[in-house]
Parts: structure tokens; C-alpha cells; sequence
């Protein structure tokens, strides 16, 4: 039955009714209501989503004019979101038929262009999804269909159009060159260029012809700013030859609208900028690109927008409407400060005090506008002028170029701004706002590189001292009960930007004022002060000791976290509490570096987590925050649930179960791999009957479809199986377990965690429970190795052998392995075994792998009846691979594996992205022979032990299958 629009409509209605929302889940049953429920609308929605052609139903109810505009803004928005899951699988296949695919393709551009601009944006974003996939073999058509709706009397039709060309062409900018790429690329020169530049001229002529028409001229400058985007999109990796050909042309018209001016453009709010001034600042990026790209091409034409960018940053005010346009010039004069062609031109005494009076002054002082962030929205600012969030803002773009000017004319820059600094800390005596404009200038001649995020500046001008400007200008602020808050914030902020610089001694006499600015009544000032004290904590030497190792820290960490604590906990609402990542991510670092010496704090403090865990439940807005936050879990967690299992177990289950009732998606992979860590780290008797409750809503094949969950549920199905294997094998869970396998092994991103599952399978249950399914496990991966497997799967494949193979004792071996195998195929072994397994034997790389592989060869060399009768060659071979291997014979550090928490920087995580792994509770290199010590002489006994016990045959084998040079690297094993 197809999808009903008018019942379609009606539940899109009720979506837009907040009192029809109803948190339901299919992942653990919630306490039963006291009436039931009727279907929620989202539930009611997802099962006209199954029926066909639905798609195209809300694409009827976008086009609909007798339908309300929220109704069809709400079928755009369905739409989007179910083009994004539903429209290819992870291989690329379509999951809509070839009939749906064609009609949604024919009448999307279209319907776009004739929308209103809200509903325009989403289903310009459905079809830039469609292109990531189709665009550009399976979707030729695209480029043709756009250049045939340009108009030269319709901008609105333009913008349509324009704006799903750019949504295609962006994706390009931050690609690495490939062929495909450039295929695409050329296959849109192709189609898109001539028409594209005849829609350049026309625009041109449309914004002259309506000078005195302003809506008119709006429209044509939205266009224009639109292929300003997309010449910049097009020439990203190459100027195209059409650009090369046009480009003085191109240049004469850039330069026409850098110097663009008309009074009916200029906005009255000092807040808003003017589709011209926008214009002018995406056109200013397009300079630098051809600047810093194409150097040699457009050198002849840059001579005239230097003087105009000059002119543009002379002429415009300090409102925050012509920000964007402020920095983007400074990045086009910081790409021309770079080259040979232009940079001479700075080369004077007289121009640099130009520069540094003229741009760099007034962009870098203080402005009313950041005054009020400062007051007003504190975690914007902090954002802003810490995180290079503000990559866009004045003060960081003229600093940007400032520090270019240095690194070519480091003497000539350092002397001229060392005036300027001396004379605003003159100022600075008596007026703050001169001080921290001297203070913001010396950080920017002092610093040289990128300030990084594990170590702040690593590299300082030698031509100035930066530890004795801190002392004499600097540290009094820091430790003043009068200073002014922005005061304050600039001596935080300069031992933050040069904390590298300090010795562990200058440190420690820093540290304690540090912390006490955390007692700060001020957002900033305290905040800023959290973020120091977090990355001084991060800090390490060059060996990657911390500087300041848990001994230094414990002391002060139960008040330090209270502390933090409280100014957290400080805000109720839900979105308040959780505005300030800063805080939460520096009770991380503490619990982190503190280990198990959170111990004696641990109901405190797991206490005041589970507090901001059922606040940020009802509504979690900061992904930041929140995953520096289950950080903080997972590391009391994993430091202290070996001696607090219990408590863990008692206080985690309530508030984590109540996630997984209320189907909290955002918290769910977090939920999993804590409840996973504390699953391993627990000692085995202290396991609760709840884990035995999770397995049945874990083998729910929905929560598996959403890619994000793949890797946090295999990791806890993982953890959950050996620890309640017995109750899987009464509660007939087997087969449920090894669909799961079956599916994660079908998808290319999924497969590897297939071997999760399935090592745990192995290690877990006895032969006899997998007899029935081991052969259609092994005919899906030979399946898979027909194929053309990565290497990574052949490397998994050949660990699973080896685990299978070395687990002799409990009943598997190389043999049980053989005659599985049999029955798939009598010669699937001998094929396998040379081509998969010791092919990729010595690529292994992690010691409890190579382990496994020695033991699982010493295994077969000595009691496999098929290697010894059947395999000769076979025995031979897998001899050669164990002397190898034990050439350097793998060493598994004791206790809980080989690796410790890869204290990978959290800056780097991509928020938001399908998955995002908590480092403090990543899987550790389980050791699945803790009771083989030391590889070498374990060999030694084994080999000896099984020669006496099988009569001399081991010895005999070695003599008539090996050369005499492997007869005598050997025989010191057996011996």
C-alpha cells in the first residue's frame, strides 16, 4: 500500500504540535503507563516511512499550494532526513526502486526553485546528499538541468539554481587530489563553465542596469555572491582553463565590486552585513586562493586589489556588520605578505608603522561590541578568542597577518610594534583597555607558529624575553584582588598561550594563583582559568611525562573537583548547565590524571556526575560538553571500578537504564562503552544480574542500524558474552548473537567488528555449542576473501584462525578448524591457509596478536594429526612462520594488556560525527594466554613435552621437512 498524503500531512501537522512529542523506545522496556499510549506521531510517521513511494508523497506535499507553509516546510524538512538514511546503503546501493530514484531526480530541481528560500535551503541539502552519492556518473544529467534554468530576468530562478551547484561543488575544496575527482571536476568544466561565465556577464549588466532598483539589485548581488562562490569552488584543486582564458576579465570585474559602492545597499543595523559588503568578502577570499594557488598566473593582476584592500580597511568602522569583510581582506594581504612578487612592498619602516597604526591597531583593540560578548554571552567570547572559533574575527586576522609581516622582516616588524607596546603599557597604568591591546600585541610578536592544543606556543621570538614580560607586566594581574576581569583573562591567557616556556619550578610558583582564579566571580575569568589549569595538567616533557604527575595533583583534586562542581551545577535548566564544556572537560583531566586516587572521593564525585547525567537527559544540546562529561565516567570507571564494583553496579544501572528507556540517542554509544569498560575492568563475581537484561535488547537488529551504535554495541555484546555465556546458551541466544555477526560482516564498514563478536564467541563457549553454525561462519568469510578484501579483514581472519587454532584445550584446535572447513569445501583449506593466514601472519603488529599466532603454530607443529599427515608442506611452512615470530619473540606487558589510554587530543574528535570512541574507556589488548609467561621457553616445554609424548615424531618431522638450517634454529626448541 502506497504512502497516504493526507494522513502524511496530518502527522507532519502534529509534529509541529510540541505536546504530540513523546520519548518511546524500542530499547528497553519502560515502566508500563497507566493507560496505553496511542501511537506516537514519530512512530506513525516511521510506518508511513516503510510504505513506497513515500518520498515522493512528501514531495506532493511540498509542491501543494492549499497546504499551510509549516506543513510544507515540515515535508522538506521529512524529506531531507529521509533521503539522508534511505536513499543509499554504506556499499552506495539504492534502498529506494530505480522508478522512485528517476522521479525524485526529475522533479527536485525544479520544486526547488519555484519554493520559498526556507524550504528551498532543505531540499537544496536533500539534493546535495543525493549527489554525494549519484554526482556525478549516476546523475550526468545534473549540471545540464541547472545551466538550462539559468535566467538572465529572474534572480530568484538564479539563486535556486546556484545554490544547489555550490551545496555539489563545495564538497570539493577539502579533497585530496585523485583521478575520479578530477574527472568530476573536468565533467563540470565541461557542462557548467560557458554558460556559467555568460551568467557572470549577465548579472553584471543586470546590477549596472538597476543601480537605482534596490530589491532588484539584491537579487542580482545574491547571485553574484553565489559565483563568486563557486569560480571559487571550481579552481579549488586547478584554475580552469575557462577561468585561465577569462581571468583578466574575471579580475577587471572582482575589482569593479571590491570598490563597489551605493547608498541604497547599506544596511542601518550596525549588526547586519549588506549582500554587498558579503560580497566583497567572499570576493576577498577568492583573492587570496588565487594568491596563494595561482600566484603565477594572477601576479599581474593583484597590484590594484592590494591598494583597494588597503583603502576597503582604512575607510570601514569598527560595527561588527563589516567584520567578515575586515578579516577576509587581512587574509588576502597575509596571502600577498607570503609571496616573492608583493611582499617588498611591506619591506619599510614607514609602511610597517602604516600597517601596524593604520589595520593592526584598530582591528586588535578592544571594541564596545566585544565588551558586551564579554558581559553578555561569556562562553561566546571564551569561543571565540580561545578556540580559533574566531578564525573570522579582526583580531585574529590581524594578528595573522602581522605574524606573516614578522616571519618575513622579523627585526624591522619586532622593533616597530615593541614601540607600540611600550607605549599602550604606558597607558596601561591608568587605563586598561591600552593595556590589554599592549598585552595582545606582544603576544602576537612573541608567539611564532601555530599556538597547538597540547602545548600552547612551542617557539618564541628570540628577540623578545617572554618569561620576563610575564614577571614585570604580567603576573601582578593574575594574583591582584583589584584587576580588572579582561585583565585577569589576559595574564590567564598568556600563561596558557606560553605554558611550554615554563619550567616545572616557574609552574609551580604559577599554579596555586591559577586555581584560585577558579574562586572568580567572573564566567570568563573562571572559565579561563579551568582551561589552563586542564591543559597544564595535559602538559608533558619530551619523554611524555606529565609535568605534573598524579602525586602533585591528589592533594588538592577532592576540592578542586568540588569547586568545579558547584560552578557546573550552578545552573538548573538543562541547556545552561551543560553551555560550558570548559569546566566539565577540566573534571576529566583531574580524573584522569588522579587515577584510582579518586577512590576514597568516589561517591562524591560519581554523585554530582549522575546528577548532570539526568539533567542533560531531558535535553541534551552541547556534544562537547556531554562527551567530556561520560570522559569523566569512563575514567572513574575505569581507574576505580576494580575495587568499587559494587557501587558502580548499584548507583550507574538506574540512571543508565533510564537513557536506554527514554531512547536518549545522543548518550547511547556513550552508555554502551562505559557499561562495556566497567564490564571488564569488574571482577567477575562482582557482575550484576542486570547485564544478563541488557543482552535481549542488545540482539534487537534496530539498534544496529544506526552506523553510530555499531562500534559501542560490539563492544559491549563483546564484553556481555563471556560474562553471562550460560545464561545465552538455557536462553537459546546463541543464534541471535551470530545473526548479529552475520550482519556486521555483510557491510564494509562493519566488518571487523563481525571478528569481535565472533573472537568472543570462541573464547567464550565450548566447541560443541558452535558445531552446528561453524561452517556457515566459515562459508561468509571465505565468501569475503573471494572477494577483494581489504587488508585489514585478511589480518582479522588470520588472528581468528590463530584463536581457534591455539584454543587445543577446550576442544577447537587446527584440526576442528580443518574439518569445518571441509564441509564447506574439501579444498577451501589448503587454499586458505598459505594465501590468508600465514601470508598475514607476520603482518600482526600488537604483541597479544603475535602471541596468539606462537601459540597457535607451536599447537599445530606439535599435535595436528591433518599438518602431520596431510599437510606437509603445510607443517613445514607454518614452522618457518613460528622461527620468524620468534626471531622477536613478542613480550605482552603484564595484567590488563599492552596499551595504555592513547591520550588522543580531544580537539581533534569530530563532534557529531557517527561515532565518537571515549578514549578513557578504549579496549585494552586483552591477553588471551595469561598463563604463557615468556613465549620462548613456553615453546621450548610444549615442543619437548608433545616430541616425548608422540613418540619422537615432532623430531622426526623437523628432520624430514626442514632444511638443515631450520633443522638447527628449531631443535633448540625440543632439546
Amino acid at each position: 500500500m502506497a504512502a497516504d498524503i493526507g494522513q502524511i500531512s496530518q502527522l507532519l501537522n502534529a509534529t509541529l504540535d510540541p505536546t504530540q512529542h513523546r520519548k518511546g523506545s524500542n530499547l528497553l522496556p519502560a515502566r508500563p503507563p497507566v493507560a496505553p499510549p496511542s501511537l506516537t506521531t514519530e512512530a506513525a510517521l516511521k510506518q508511513e516511512a516503510a510504505k513506497p513511494q513515500y518520498s515522493l508523497a512528501l514531495l506532493n506535499i511540498v509542491n501543494s499550494d492549499s497546504l499551510p507553509s509549516n506543513t510544507r516546510l515540515a515535508a522538506a524538512l521529512a524529506f531531507k532526513n529521509f533521503i539522508r538514511t534511505n536513499y543509499v546503503d554504506e556499499e552506495g546501493n539504492y534502498k529506494l526502486t530505480q522508478d522512485e530514484v528517476a522521479t525524485i531526480k526529475e522533479r527536485l530541481i525544479g520544486l526547488m526553485i519555484a519554493s520559498p528560500s526556507n524550504v528551498q535551503t532543505q531540499l537544496g541539502e536533500a539534493i546535495s546528499v543525493i549527489a554525494d552519492s549519484d554526482f556525478w556518473r549516476r546523475w550526468d544529467t545534473l549540471t545540464k538541468e541547472l545551466v538550462s534554468r539559468f535566467s538572465t530576468s529572474d534572480p530568484k530562478a538564479n539563486i535556486g539554481v546556484l545554490e544547489v551547484a555550490h551545496s555539489i561543488f563545495t564538497r570539493w575544496r577539502p579533497l585530496f587530489r585523485t583521478d575520479e575527482l578530477y574527472l568530476e571536476i573536468n565533467h563540470v568544466i565541461e557542462t557548467f563553465g560557458q554558460p556559467f561565465i555568460q551568467l557572470l556577464i549577465a548579472t553584471d549588466s543586470k546590477i549596472t542596469e538597476n543601480e537605482k532598483n534596490k530589491a532588484a539589485l539584491q537579487g542580482w548581488f545574491e547571485t553574484l555572491d553565489l559565483q563568486v562562490k563557486i569560480i571559487y569552488d571550481m579552481s579549488c584543486h586547478d584554475l580552469p582553463p575557462i577561468f585561465d582564458e577569462n581571468l583578466a576579465s574575471i579580475s577587471e570585474l572582482l575589482h569593479k565590486y571590491l570598490t563597489y559602492s551605493n547608498d541604497l545597499m547599506v544596511t542601518d543595523d550596525d549588526t547586519e552585513a549588506s549582500i554587498v559588503d558579503t560580497t566583497k568578502a567572499d570576493i576577498c577570499e577568492l583573492l587570496e586562493l588565487l594568491t596563494i594557488k595561482f600566484n603565477e598566473d594572477f601576479s599581474k593582476y593583484c597590484q590594484p586589489f592590494i591598494t583597494s584592500a588597503w583603502n576597503l580597511l582604512s575607510s570601514v568602522g569598527p560595527e561588527t556588520k563589516y567584520d567578515a569583510l575586515v578579516s577576509k581582506s587581512l587574509h588576502f594581504l597575509t596571502a600577498v605578505a607570503s609571496t616573492n612578487d608583493h611582499s617588498e612592498l611591506f619591506n619599510n619602516e614607514d609602511v610597517l608603522n602604516r600597517i601596524v597604526e593604520g589595520v593592526i591597531l584598530p582591528n586588535v583593540a578592544l571594541r564596545e561590541s566585544d565588551m558586551e560578548m564579554f558581559e553578555d554571552e561569556p562562553i561566546e567570547f571564551i569561543r571565540r578568542d580561545l578556540e580559533g572559533s574566531d578564525t573570522d574575527s579582526r583580531r585574529r586576522s590581524a594578528t595573522d597577518f602581522l605574524r606573516k609581516l614578522q616571519e618575513k622582516f622579523e627585526r624591522s616588524v619586532t622593533g616597530v610594534v615593541s614601540k607600540y607596546v611600550t607605549h599602550y603599557l604606558d597607558q596601561g597604568k591608568s587605563d586598561w583597555k591600552a593595556k590589554d591591546t599592549a598585552v595582545y600585541l606582544f603576544l602576537s610578536i612573541a608567539a611564532k607558529g601555530a599556538v597547538t592544543a597540547a602545548q600552547g606556543v612551542k617557539t618564541v621570538n628570540p628577540l623578545v624575553n617572554v618569561l620576563e614580560f610575564f614577571e614585570q607586566h604580567i603576573a601582578s594581574d593574575l594574583v591582584g584582588e583589584s584587576a580588572e576581569p579582561i585583565s585577569k583573562v589576559d595574564a590567564i591567557k598568556y600563561l596558557y598561550t606560553f605554558r611550554s616556556q615554563l619550567s616545572k619550578e616557574q609552574w609551580k610558583q604559577a599554579l596555586v594563583p591559577l586555581i584560585q582564579n577558579l574562586n572568580s566571580q567572573n564566567y570568563v575569568v573562571y572559565t579561563y582559568a579551568a582551561i589552563a589549569v586542564e591543559r597544564v595538567l595535559f602538559l608533558t616533557d619530551d619523554a611524555g611525562n606529565p609535568m605534573f604527575p598524579r602525586a602533585d595533583i591528589e592533594p588538592f583534586a577532592k576540592d578542586l573537583l568540588d569547586h568545579l562542581f558547584k560552578l557546573i551545577e550552578k545552573e538548573s535548566d538543562p541547556a545552561k548547565l551543560q553551555e560550558n564544556e570548559f569546566l566539565m572537560r577540566c573534571v576529566m583531566r583531574i580524573l584522569i590524571v588522579i587515577k584510582d586516587g579518586a577512590t576514597p572521593m568516589l561517591d562524591n564525585v560519581l554523585a554530582h556526575l549522575i546528577v548532570i547525567t539526568d539533567a542533560m537527559k531531558q535535553n541534551p544540546s552541547n556534544p562537547r560538553f556531554y562527551y567530556y562529561h561520560f570522559e569523566a565516567l569512563g575514567a572513574l570507571v575505569r581507574y576505580c571500578s576494580a575495587t568499587n564494583a559494587a557501587a558502580f553496579n548499584q548507583k550507574l544501572w538506574e540512571p543508565f537504564h533510564q537513557i536506554l528507556t527514554d531512547d536518549v540517542t545522543e548518550f547511547m554509544q556513550y552508555i554502551f562503552q562505559i557499561l562495556a569498560q566497567l564490564l571488564e575492568s569488574s571482577p567477575s563475581e562482582t557482575i550484576s544480574d542486570n547485564y544478563k537484561s541488557l543482552l535481549g535488547p542488545l540482539l534487537n537488529p534496530t539498534l544496529w542500524e544506526t552506523r553510530g551504535n555499531v562500534p559501542a554495541c560490539t563492544r559491549l555484546l563483546s564484553a556481555v558474552i563471556p560474562r553471562v555465556s550460560k545464561a545465552i546458551i538455557t536462553d537459546n541466544q546463541v543464534e541471535p548473537i551470530l545473526g548479529i555477526f552475520q550482519k556486521l560482516l555483510a557491510g564494509k564498514k562493519s566488518e571487523l567488528y563481525a571478528f569481535d563478536v565472533l573472537d568472543s564467541c570462541v573464547k567464550s563457549f565450548e566447541p560443541s555449542v558452535l558445531d552446528q553454525y561453524f561452517k556457515t561462519i566459515l562459508q561468509l568469510i571465505y565468501t569475503k576473501l573471494q572477494g577483494s578484501p581489504a587488508d585489514s579483514f585478511k589480518i582479522r581472519f588470520a588472528r581468528f584462525y590463530h584463536l581457534v587454532s591455539a584454543r587445543l584445550e577446550a576442544g577447537y584446535g587446527a584440526d576442528y578448524f580443518i574439518k569445518q572447513s571441509d564441509q564447506v569445501d574439501e579444498r577451501a583449506f589448503a587454499q586458505v591457509y598459505p594465501t590468508f593466514v600465514l601470508a598475514e601472519t607476520q603482518k600482526l603488529a600488537r604483541p597479544v596478536d603475535r602471541k596468539v599466532a606462537v601459540v597457535s603454530l607451536t599447537k599445530t607443529l606439535c599435535d595436528s594429526q591433518v599438518f602431520a599427515q596431510k599437510f606437509q608442506k603445510g607443517w613445514a611452512n607454518s614452522c618457518r612462520n613460528l622461527l620468524a615470530l620468534l626471531a622477536n619473540p613478542p613480550t605482552v606487558a603484564s595484567g590488563v594488556g599492552d596499551e595504555i589510554i592513547a591520550e588522543a587530543d580531544v580537539d581533534d574528535i569530530g563532534f557529531g560525527m557517527t561515532f565518537t570512541a571515549l578514549n578513557t574507556c578504549k579496549p585494552l589488548a586483552r591477553d588471551d594466554f595469561p598463563d604463557v609467561v615468556s613465549v620462548a621457553p613456553w615453546v621450548k616445554e610444549y615442543m619437548a613435552a608433545a616430541n616425548q609424548r608422540h613418540g619422537g615424531a615432532v623430531a622426526g618431522f623437523i628432520s624430514q621437512r626442514l632444511s638443515p638450517e631450520e633443522q638447527q634454529a628449531i631443535t633448540q626448541y625440543i632439546s
